[in-house]
């Protein structure tokens, strides 16, 4: 079976100054890839009739499908439906479907319809109308030789209700696409280049039709399985047979399965087992709290914090024994173990963890340079500590620190995570 290929324009001068964020190709991107398409290219344009005859031309050599937002309101800068009449060399009709869902919209809001907004239900008399149930600009279906142009408004919601109603449906109908099956594996505390190294037979040896990829960010790297097929079913089972396989090579790196974020699999964690959890922060400022609090229902397991920052807090919250912060400092193994069991002590938690070290970019020393880290996890039965050497960039510097507790605290509970 032949892929579909697609492509992506997204016209509007908003985009390219920057003053608005092209979102919907993001969004697009994924539900095409459901599908069975996939997005070979995504180009921006200027609200030009020269760039959108440009974009739709180079477009249509290398793409099956053609889907294009922006440029369909009302005012005189919306020129997509005008360029497109043009191109398909066709001519303005009243179409009377969107004319009744305009006057069904403004009749709601209690608004007499404008002749703008009228103006806006006379489409390309070649073009297949697709309604837009939640705005005033139709959409517009157009097919030649054997591809497929589909211009949508820019508005997010309106774009994605249109996709999934009927642009969708109909795409996967028309080109008879292919299943493609996504499988996500979260892996962590460990480089692309060693984990690329450790896969290399495992990856040699996978069937044609189901692809890797390595897509690094700052939890680790995500290693995504992509699988073509006919059969969903199957295509399903091949794919869980190659995930056993992975995880049986590098068993203590998956912190999860599917796109989750490791705050979240932490949570999950700590949901299971029952457990409580408080920390104690000092360079990560309580970017840690924030980090368990984004997540929905984290009052299950989180119970609150400790920043820490100055050190007359750590003694006088955290009870950290002045003469451990005059022998050793407080960017230290002694002090950060002593912040760990304090808060989980004052809080009554079941876990505590702490951070305290030089984020940067100034306050470092020939002994601890900025960089210089140390967290901490405590329980009823161990305390851990760990020294990390990172770089001078404070923000980096940062983030990193809450990520490596977050994975401390996957280690200390389940070393090796299983499917």
């Amino acid at each position: 079976m032949e892929a579909v290929n697609a492509e992506i324009i997204t016209i509007g001068d908003e985009i390219l100054y920057g003053q608005i964020v092209d979102t919907n190709s993001a969004w697009m991107g994924t539900e095409l890839t459901k599908v069975g398409i996939r997005v070979k290219q995504i180009t921006s344009i200027s609200d030009s009739a020269l760039a959108i005859t440009t974009a739709l031309d180079d477009a249509r050599k290398r793409a099956d499908v053609i889907l294009i937002t922006g440029g369909l309101g009302p005012t005189k800068d919306d020129l997509t439906k005008n360029v497109l009449t043009a191109y398909f060399r066709t001519e303005l009709q009243l179409d009377q479907q969107s004319l009744d869902d305009v006057t069904a919209i403004f009749s709601r809001r209690s608004i007499a319809v404008s002749e703008l907004n009228r103006q806006q239900a006379f489409l390309p008399a070649a073009c297949t109308p697709v309604r837009n149930v939640l705005g005033t600009a139709p959409g517009m279906w157009f097919e030649e030789d054997g591809k497929i142009f589909v211009s949508m408004p820019g508005v997010p919601f309106e774009m994605q209700r249109m996709m999934t109603d009927t642009v969708l449906p109909k795409l996967k109908v028309y080109f008879k696409t292919p299943e493609i099956i996504h499988k996500v594996v979260q892996t962590i505390a460990i480089p692309e280049s060693t984990l690329a190294e450790r896969l290399e037979a495992w990856e040699v040896s996978l069937p044609p039709h189901i692809k890797l990829a390595y897509l690094p960010h700052l939890n680790g790297v995500r290693l995504r399985l992509t699988g073509q097929g006919t059969d969903a079913n199957i295509l399903n089972e091949e794919l869980e047979q190659q995930v056993t396989a992975l995880v049986k090579l590098i068993p203590d790196n998956i912190f999860a399965f599917g796109e989750i974020k490791l705050e979240e699999a932490i949570g999950l964690l700590l949901k299971e087992k029952q457990l409580t959890i408080a920390t104690a922060e000092s360079c990560t400022g309580g970017l840690l709290a924030h980090k368990f609090t984004s997540v929905p229902g984290s009052s299950a397991y989180f119970t609150g914090s400790v920043v820490a920052y100055h050190n007359d807090v750590k003694v006088q919250e955290l009870h950290v024994k002045p003469e451990t912060l005059q022998l050793h400092g407080a960017v230290s193994e002694e002090t950060v173990k002593q912040m760990a069991e304090n808060v989980r002590l004052k809080f009554k938690t079941d876990i505590g963890v702490a951070t305290s070290g030089i984020a940067g970019p100034d306050g470092g020393t020939p002994e601890k340079p900025v960089g210089t880290i140390w967290i901490a996890y405590a329980d009823k039965d161990k305390t851990i500590a760990r020294l990390l050497n990172y770089n001078k960039n404070r923000l980096l510097n940062i983030e990193y620190t809450a990520l490596a507790v977050l994975n401390l605290i996957r280690q200390s509970l389940a070393p090796t995570v299983e499917e």
